[in-house]
């Protein structure tokens, strides 16, 4: 083999070994971040409950904004676990965004809706609105009809319609828990700066559901399902908690985040052109308060927790991750300027940086890491030094990040109460390493190329539905 060849695969396997340092270098920081602020979450919420807040403060009344496009699956059981919320002062505005299967339908005749005139409250540009209904079951059920405009479009209708001083953007295959609307709130109640917060998702597949409640939570029986269980404590324990413990939260989900209406609808509403609305939100309003030099707080609280359904096919979760990787480069490269600029502080300098670099344009990166290192090996051109500090940083390194988010959901949510859950984390935490990461990295890869194609929409997704409890 030519000296050019090796050299060159010598050049990629040392960048590859700086990536993995310097992308697991900033989760074991944020790790440790993390765990610092859920100690202190944990003794702030032992010291008052979120119930005693709102007794002393008020509780500020809430919209919960739906989305549902061909939900038919799921829309119903995702309803009623809304009607059973334990917070004291909120409605419901679900916006069937043209769909074309039987949503619209299961809900009329499930919650027995009717026309109903309601007034808007902003004008944001939407697709038409059909036509507004109200339950006579429920008073606080609200259906908003209207033309395909997609998620955005559908939030922003919501938007329009919404009464109240905040709002929460949930997903229509989502179910909340019964005490999530109240803690994702305490960020308001503690810091009236406070212009958004999101709440944990955990995946639902494996969960029973009864009645809009969860009331059996087990590790999905499907192996992919398993596999993203292990990626979402990951996600949210370790990366958004730790970001959100320095003030630089970039990112809330938008299967469920509460926002202060008037500063999104200053800001513009949800952006209609990228499939990352919810992160692009996030960013502008960064962006927007930090030109008008207005005080505030974006915050994620760990303990307020939304379910919601993952893909269980390789063909749907690569679609989903092309998708959230098309949503982070929109997301990020329309907001260009604030990169590495003092005046956007941490998220200029800190943030921005490691999720444009790390994140956005990393799996190209690692993708021909691992091929480079691979033919490394196989043509006996890797020492064992580099074999070692490889797997270190690499496998090692990764495994404990991952282990460490599961030892932080078993000393703060505990929502897998068997210990063979835990064992299984553990165990997944070695063997996504191993096949899982290698394919995760090609599906963001491809989302890149999506990204610079051009390629628009969200791509077709197939539901199960929840697993429902048998009845008697």
């Amino acid at each position: 083999m030519g000296p050019l060849i090796q050299d060159a695969l010598a050049t990629i396997n040392n960048l590859i070994l700086a990536y993995f340092v310097a992308l697991n270098g900033v989760y074991l920081l944020t790790s440790l971040f993390a765990f610092g602020a859920l100690r202190k979450f944990a003794y702030r919420s032992s010291a008052m409950e979120v119930q005693d807040m709102l007794r002393i403060g008020g509780a500020p009344p809430i919209t919960l904004l739906v989305p549902a496009y061909n939900e038919q699956e799921t829309c119903v059981e995702s309803v009623r676990s809304l009607l059973t919320l334990t917070y004291p002062d909120y409605e419901i505005l679900v916006v069937n965004d043209g769909s074309r299967d039987r949503t619209l339908d299961r809900l009329v005749e499930t919650f027995e809706l009717e026309p109903a005139p309601r007034v808007p409250t902003a004008s944001l540009a939407t697709a038409p609105v059909r036509g507004l209904y109200r339950s006579r079951r429920n008073a606080l059920l609200w259906v908003i009809d209207k033309e395909n405009g997609g998620k955005a479009d559908a939030l922003n209708a919501g938007i329009n319609y919404c009464r109240t001083a905040l709002f929460c953007a949930v997903d229509a295959d989502s179910l909340l828990e019964r005490g999530a609307l109240s803690r994702v709130v305490r960020p308001f109640l503690e810091d009236s700066r406070t212009v958004a917060a999101g709440g944990i998702i955990r995946i639902i597949n494996g969960c029973t559901v009864e009645a809009g409640l969860v009331t059996d939570v087990r590790l999905p029986r499907n192996g992919l399902a398993l596999l993203q269980a292990l990626e979402y404590l990951r996600a949210f324990l370790s990366a958004r908690m730790g970001w959100s413990a320095i003030n630089a939260t970039l990112v809330i989900s938008g299967a469920f985040g509460l926002f202060r209406r008037s500063t999104v609808v200053e800001a513009g509403g949800y952006s209609t052109r990228t499939v990352g609305e919810d992160m692009e939100l996030v960013v502008r309003l960064h962006r927007h308060c930090m030109d008008r030099r207005m005080p505030y707080r974006i915050s994620f609280v760990p303990d307020p927790i939304a379910w919601t359904e993952c893909p269980e096919r390789f063909r749907d979760l690569g679609r989903q991750r092309n998708r959230w990787q098309r949503g982070l480069l929109e997301s990020l490269l329309g907001h260009l300027g604030m990169l590495g600029r003092p005046r956007y502080g941490r998220i200029g300098l800190l943030a921005f940086p490691y999720f444009l670099f790390l994140e956005g344009f990393g799996p190209l990166i690692e993708s021909v890491g691992y091929a480079s290192f691979a033919a490394s090996v196989a043509l006996g051109l890797a020492s064992l030094e580099y074999v070692f500090a490889f797997l270190m940083v690499a496998v090692v390194l990764g495994t404990a990040l991952s282990v460490a988010s599961v030892a932080m959901e078993e000393l703060t949510i505990r929502r897998y109460k068997r210990f063979s859950d835990l064992w299984i984390l553990f165990g997944l935490a070695f063997v996504e390493n191993f096949g899982y990461r290698q394919i995760s990295s090609l599906w963001r890869w491809l989302g890149v190329l999506s990204y610079v194609a051009g390629a628009k929409g969200w791509g077709k997704m197939s539901r199960k539905g929840f697993q429902r409890k048998a009845s008697p």
